[in-house]
């Protein structure tokens, strides 16, 4: 067996499930790790703390080979959204952003700017929520200091040039959400300063995992203004105020959820032994024949149809007299999407059987006949 068919034994999913881009299912690998380590915990015998605690540094090791960053530049955290506000709260200057985006990066945005005093929002205008290195060209100004974009954006599935906004941005800081992107598509994460990513979606690790990756160039520019307890410089110590650690170790609240950890690092292992970018183009199979059912019952795809702008989401925008018709057909067939503003977003994965792709050509035939007009 190989590795990539080894990785899609891993999924589990009831059939009938496009709904990734909000929560993936928890791979096989993943339940396993978490059940091992629940019962470390459980049992607690003589050298369980020791395991647990090698969770984190796991983790690290994992995340630093799938993104090119040294295990030393990352640091765990409970989800993207944090990993993210420890990067924008410690940041001073102007933060180029869409509006657009998801609403986890401009709301980080203006609240930062509330708090320090010292981060400045600049809005960037994406064409229908696609962020191009064109377009951030033109917004840049002398006080952009930083620009931040999601990676894969999660309403349209865009998927951001970053070797394209590294070229225009030069020695700014670039800060990337990476939730929708890991998992699904290649990208140079080198590219990048800062990377944050949970493991809740395309990673398959559930909720509470995520991982924050900081440059050296980042550490040197960004303040740890929501450094804790969990990141301090060494060991912790009673009766003094230990410094801040360097970097990412720094950008720390608390201790590290050691069971998450470890099931996220299981996660990571498990895509890097399948290869990213195999894994990558085995989603890109099914996206593909998402779209070719979408034109075949004539449903408008108003996401990216170029591979290099893809990743895993298909989104379709019925009439609006249809999109009761349509959802209502997705649901008597049991398959799961997400149902926003009009539109419909699909999302397979590698790992997406026959059997689901079939009821979806079941649902769309069934809609395609319910709204076919009588003669």
């Amino acid at each position: 067996m190989d590795a990539l068919t080894e990785y899609l034994d891993g999924f589990g999913e009831e059939p009938g499930y496009l709904d990734f881009a909000a929560f993936g299912p928890l791979s096989a690998a993943v339940v396993a790790e978490s059940a091992a380590q629940e019962d470390l915990v459980r049992r607690a015998r003589w050298g369980a703390k020791e395991r647990l605690e090698r969770g984190a540094g796991r983790l690290r090791d994992a995340a630093a080979v799938l993104t090119g960053f040294r295990s030393d530049q990352i640091a765990f955290q409970p989800s993207t959204g944090q990993g993210i506000t420890q990067a924008v709260y410690g940041l001073a200057g102007g933060l180029l952003v869409s509006p657009a985006d998801y609403p986890a990066l401009p709301i980080t945005a203006v609240r930062a700017a509330e708090a320090t005093q010292v981060v400045t929002p600049i809005w960037l205008g994406a064409d229908q929520g696609r962020v191009t290195p064109g377009g951030i060209r033109e917004a840049l100004t002398s006080t952009t200091m930083a620009v931040l974009v999601s990676a894969v954006d999660a309403r349209t599935g865009f998927v951001a040039d970053l070797d394209g906004i590294r070229q225009v941005i030069g020695d700014r800081l670039l800060i990337v959400d990476a939730v929708q992107a890991l998992g699904a598509v290649d990208l140079p994460w080198d590219a990048a300063d800062v990377v944050a990513c949970g493991g809740q979606t395309w990673l398959r690790a559930g909720w509470g995992t995520a991982f924050l990756a900081v440059s050296d160039r980042a550490a040197n520019r960004l303040t740890p203004v929501l450094s804790g307890f969990g990141g301090v410089e060494g060991d912790a110590a009673w009766d003094r105020v230990p410094p801040a650690a360097d970097g990412a170790a720094g950008m720390q609240v608390s201790s590290p959820d050691q069971v998450a950890a470890a099931r996220l690092a299981a996660a990571l292992e498990d895509l890097t032994q399948a290869g990213p970018a195999a894994v990558a183009a085995s989603l890109g199979e099914r996206v593909a024949r998402v779209l070719a059912l979408a034109d075949e019952f004539g449903l408008p795809v108003v996401s990216p149809r170029a591979e290099s702008e893809r990743a895993g989401i298909v989104v379709v925008e019925p009439l609006p007299d249809r999109l009761t018709a349509f959802t209502a057909a997705l649901f008597n067939h049991g398959v799961s999407v997400t149902v926003r503003d009009g539109r419909v977003r699909l999302s397979p994965h590698a790992g997406t059987t026959e059997e689901t792709m079939g009821m979806l050509r079941s649902a769309l035939s069934a809609y395609a006949t319910a709204v076919r007009p009588v003669r």
